[in-house]
């Protein structure tokens, strides 16, 4: 018996990518599915990928590309989406490695859940052709979901898979895949942004902070994931935990040359990266000392200014810092 044709799906996480694996591994398509990870995922897209890939029944290679999505959004060829979301670029990124991972997978084909229409950005039909046209995948790429919309691939020129057998979603409602959703009984998708964490708003104006000051990397990329953040200055941040769970991942996060700020008193731990001067290190404790409860004790003391002691480790040399808080019109000075 010959061996079956393969394609290679981009799975983003999201519904239409899935239904894209649905509609090819319907025609007797054997599909393998790749996710291509960067530091701009949010923290449970893996373990979503994985569920999903099992609900799928096909294997899955993970990908990790952040060192060069760091570079290309340092300056997007075709620019930003709303936020800060480089998508045209970050898509020929992902289709190059795509034609890349071709030969070592054995595909002969690459599917995607795009739809025309749904975004503005890099889902109109002259955005996907140039995607497809820089990635140097012309021909080889399948849109089972809008596929009837555009010329017929090299896939449906060969037999490989029936043309009729492809849809033609166009526009931004999601009607027919949440119904298709339903049809086959596919369940655990994540928003229909993907999980990127660059198309929100808030996080975006961190990243831009960031860039400017030259201090985006992997590492202060996993840093600003968790807790709030204040630029003390352009060359020293620090992030503040919100609760206990952020405060274990800020520990697990701190990397050489990172401070690890631990107050005597209920509050959050808190991280400080970059460059400081001394006087940096004071504004961060009285940061922290705004987030922190004073001690019954230091509660009975209300006439006094209430003073905290904060344990300061940097690459394992330690001392105590003792620290007012700061006000919160001064704090609103340091917030992004």
């Amino acid at each position: 018996m010959p061996n079956k044709t393969r394609a290679l799906a981009l799975i983003s996480g999201g519904l239409d990518s899935v239904l894209a694996v649905k509609v090819i591994s319907e025609q007797d398509i054997e599909v393998i599915g790749v996710t291509f990870l960067t530091p701009f995922c949010d923290d449970d897209f893996s373990a979503r990928i994985k569920r999903l890939a099992e609900q799928l029944n096909i294997k899955l290679k993970l990908v990790d590309i952040s060192k060069e999505f760091i570079e290309m959004l340092k300056s997007p060829r075709y620019g930003y989406g709303k936020n800060l979301n480089p998508c045209i670029d970050c898509r020929i990124l992902e289709l190059k490695k795509a034609h890349q991972l071709m030969k070592e997978l054995n595909a002969s084909f690459i599917i995607t859940g795009e739809v025309l229409g749904q975004r503005p950005m890099s889902q109109n039909k002259n955005s996907m052709g140039l995607i497809e046209k820089r990635s140097g995948v012309e021909g080889l790429l399948v849109r089972p979901l809008c596929g009837k919309l555009f010329a017929p691939t090299i896939a449906e020129k060969a037999g490989w898979i029936d043309r009729n057998k492809l849809l033609d979603i166009n526009g931004r409602s999601r009607k027919r895949q949440y119904e298709l959703a339903k049809e086959f009984k596919i369940s655990g998708y994540g928003a229909p942004a993907g999980g990127c964490l660059l198309t929100d708003p808030e996080f975006s104006l961190i990243v831009k902070d960031l860039l400017g000051s030259k201090m985006l990397d992997a590492h202060s990329i996993r840093l600003v994931k968790n807790g709030r953040y204040f630029k003390i200055s352009e060359s020293f941040k620090l992030i503040v935990g919100r609760d206990q769970e952020e405060n274990q991942k800020l520990m697990q996060s701190a990397g050489k040359g990172d401070i690890i700020f631990i107050p005597n008193a209920k509050g959050p731990i808190a991280i400080g990266f970059g460059k400081q001067k001394k006087d940096e290190i004071s504004i961060a404790c009285r940061i922290i000392a705004f987030y922190c409860k004073p001690s019954h004790r230091q509660k009975k003391l209300a006439d006094r200014t209430v003073v905290l002691e904060i344990k300061i480790s940097i690459d394992g040399r330690e001392e105590i810092v003792n620290s007012g808080k700061i006000s919160e019109q001064e704090l609103s000075n340091y917030r992004i």
